[in-house]
């Protein structure tokens, strides 16, 4: 399934922004270099972008540019994880995920626990996906063992989480962004999560 593009030329006339600050954003980068995706057409080479994800980052810009200076939009909008720690007796307090969540994957841990922010992010992007109603418990355990593993290893690149099920057996994957993916007969995607995203979201809740 390949994901949905938008050219260079659609993007600014749908947002009303110019060229130079279009180039302005991607040099401070508010926009990431592999979002700018050159494909061949018909006219020569043109640039495209990731639509979803491109139009909600320039939304969140133009959202916030008057309150922050680039740099401190910049900082905000990293695919970076921040040095962010938090006691699990906090987290719960902030309802960040639900009590669901934090039974099933963190009953274990004493109130004290201190949680790094990679650790938090696993916890909502498992809460994410539980609260659409689109993974089972189970299937959670699954994810969980998949972040933990992998995530990790993209370092400062931007990923994508893509759930798939084909014949009530479900499966994860992590893949670089921007990318296409195509499934053999039978899978159905059932979720894909930009993990910068849920970075992002997560930063506004807790920092």
């Amino acid at each position: 399934m390949e994901r949905e593009l938008i050219s260079k030329k659609e993007l600014l006339d749908e947002k009303g922004i110019s060229y130079g600050q279009l180039y302005r954003w991607k040099r401070k980068q508010l926009i990431p270099e592999e979002w700018f995706i050159r494909k061949s057409t018909f006219t020569g080479q043109e640039t495209f972008f990731p639509k979803d994800l491109i139009l909600s980052r320039i939304d969140k810009i133009m959202n916030m540019k008057e309150d922050l200076s680039l740099d401190e939009l910049a900082d905000k909008l990293s695919p970076l994880l921040p040095e962010y720690e938090l006691r699990k007796s906090e987290f719960e307090k902030r309802n960040i995920v639900s009590q669901v969540v934090l039974q099933r994957f963190a009953s274990s841990d004493e109130a004290a626990t201190v949680y790094s922010f990679e650790r938090l992010l696993y916890f909502y992007v498992v809460d994410k996906l539980l609260l659409a109603g689109e993974m089972s418990m189970e299937e959670g355990d699954q994810l969980l063992q998949t972040l933990r593993d992998h995530f990790p290893k993209f370092g400062d690149k931007p990923c994508d989480l893509v759930f798939v099920r084909k014949m009530g057996v479900s499966s994860f994957a992590l893949l670089s962004v921007p990318s296409e993916i195509y499934y053999e007969s039978g899978v159905k995607l059932i979720a894909r999560l930009s993990l910068v995203e849920c970075i992002e979201r997560l930063k506004g809740n807790l920092i």
